[in-house]
């Protein structure tokens, strides 16, 4: 019955060179070891693995049918080892392996996407896996060890503080309304908010949007009279074509409004967003590339 330690790293490393140098003695010099050391080694190896795995020649030694058996699988292993240590050493430097990137919808729309072709032809070498979600969730995956780094927004009610993840600011996103190209303010590009009080708005279904609506409007002094609720960009940017109402665009998403629709200022009145790169503790150094090459980013993708 083979002995639970027959696998040992050194074990079948020392086998491996006893059978390519076809002697104790050449392996012992290749391994620096002395004769003595590697001829009790194989004994050893052999007592835990049932039986002989060379046969002891006037000139040398070669495997047994068992040592032949015994050698396959440790190349294989040694070769996999091989390469698992080539592709952590990859990741360290930045080269190679996977990054997980998360964000909100709206910094997907542009501002990560810039960021990650930017990212693609720098290291070419990293596969790059791509998450969206809210604010807490990839805060909880980043501490979990889910995420390399995640973007996130600070609306609407603060960043979560999370153990073992650290934030940076990287923009101030400002709120911006859309509106059908032929509505009588389209032309305006700022825009008292109170001349929107009679308007449909169009919303998100989350439990967060509505509140931000109400205190949009609620600092502009008036409540919305009608809300419809629209899930998805696509479809509140459509419906807002068809005149059906107007909605609240964060600067990230402006790049996704289509040439139906204009975009106006809020003025003072408009809220802002804080929006952060985050990262783990220690974090990869793919993962701290990424990072400038979001802020790099943040001129070319947001409104101004």
């Amino acid at each position: 019955m083979l002995g639970g330690n027959v696998f040992e790293i050194d074990a079948l490393r020392l086998l491996v060179t006893v059978a390519e140098t076809g002697s104790f003695t050449k392996a012992a010099v290749r391994l620096d070891y002395t004769q003595s050391a590697v001829s009790r080694r194989i004994a050893s190896l052999e007592k835990r693995a049932g039986g002989p795995l060379f046969e002891r020649l006037a000139r040398g030694v070669r495997l047994t049918p068992a040592g032949r058996a015994l050698h396959r699988h440790a190349v294989e292993v040694l070769a996999r080892l091989a390469g698992a240590a080539d592709e952590m050493a990859a990741i360290h430097a930045g080269q190679g392996g996977r990054l997980r990137v998360g964000a909100f919808a709206t910094a997907n729309i542009s501002l990560v996407p810039a960021a990650l072709r930017a990212f693609a032809r720098s290291r070419p070498d990293v596969e790059v896996v791509a998450a969206e979600g809210r604010t807490g969730e990839l805060m909880r995956r980043l501490a979990e060890g889910a995420l390399d780094l995640a973007v996130v927004s600070d609306y609407p009610s603060g960043l979560p503080s999370v153990d073992a993840v650290t934030t940076e600011v990287l923009l101030e996103d400002e709120l911006f309304v859309v509106l059908p190209r032929d509505h009588r303010l389209a032309g305006a590009g700022t825009i008292d908010l109170r001349e929107l009080r009679d308007e449909t708005w169009l919303q998100d279904v989350s439990a967060d949007r509505p509140m931000m609506l109400a205190e949009v409007c609620g600092r502009a002094g008036f409540a919305p009279k009608r809300i419809t609720r629209i899930a998805e960009w696509t479809g509140k940017f459509g419906y807002a074509a068809a005149g059906l109402g107007v909605a609240l665009v964060p600067s990230l998403a402006t790049w996704a409004v289509p040439d139906e629709l204009a975009v106006c200022r809020l003025g003072d009145l408009a809220p802002r967003r804080t929006v952060h790169v985050a990262l783990p503790a220690a974090p990869l150094p793919a993962a701290r590339e990424l990072r400038e090459l979001l802020r790099a980013a943040v001129p070319r993708t947001t409104a101004g």
